[in-house]
């Protein structure tokens, strides 16, 4: 895949994220996307840019599909089915939702400047 970067050097900063679930049943064949999306969030990077944000996984043994449910700040919510997604969809998603909330808060706080 030309452009993608593995899931380990992926930019995810969650400055505007409240709280983020994963739920997957690791005996799934569809699961790898989630899990690996779920690595990125443990990345250094990641990891420094979490301020109040709460991270929990909940793995089943129930055969349930694979399930991303973040909380932003705002009050916003992004659901993602990784049965069908892949890990570069995901975080395409979710860090394109994060860079137009952080453009906003940057607008805002120059409108108060």
């Amino acid at each position: 895949m030309a452009g993608f970067v593995p899931p380990n050097k992926a930019g995810v900063v969650l400055k505007q994220v409240k709280s983020i679930l994963v739920q997957f049943c690791p005996f799934e064949a569809n699961v790898e996307a989630t899990r690996k999306f779920l690595e990125c969030l443990y990345a250094k990077k990641a990891v420094a840019s979490s301020v109040g944000c709460e991270v929990k996984t909940d793995v089943r043994h129930d055969g349930s599909e694979p399930v991303v449910d973040i909380v932003f700040a705002d009050g916003d919510r992004l659901i993602m089915k990784g049965a069908n997604l892949t890990t570069k969809e995901m975080l395409l998603a979710f860090n394109s939702r994060c860079a137009v909330k952080e453009l906003k808060e940057q607008e805002k706080t120059q409108k108060n400047t």
